[in-house]
């Protein structure tokens, strides 16, 4: 499955103004970094794939829209995975996005 174009442009609205941004395609999404640090991408499998702060991944876990990104069978904190239903209005997408960019701009530049 292709990413969503249109999440794609919603996310690229919020973050147009963020210094360091690159866009990149990666896990069959279309990746946005600050820094060359992942912090949000429009997933291929639909809805936000998100990274986060580990320490915070009990706290946005809500079981219902928010998930831990499984790899290989393992959920792992730091990574989300965001359904399309937690991010039906601009506010709630920019809410993700602060996340992933607050995230990504704390870790060393690449």
């Amino acid at each position: 499955m292709a990413y969503d174009e249109e999440l794609a442009d919603r996310i690229r609205a919020v973050v147009q103004d963020e210094p360091a941004l690159s866009e990149k395609k990666m896990f069959g999404g279309l990746a946005f970094l600050v820094g060359g640090n992942m912090a949000v991408a429009a997933s291929g499998q639909g809805g936000l794939m998100l990274r986060i702060d580990p320490a915070t991944s009990d706290e946005l876990v809500d079981d219902v829209h928010v998930h831990r990104m499984e790899m290989r069978g393992r959920a792992m904190d730091g990574w989300l995975r965001v359904d399309d239903a937690a991010v039906t209005t601009d506010e709630e997408l920019g809410q993700w996005v602060a996340h992933g960019v607050g995230y990504a701009r704390s870790l060393p530049p690449k």
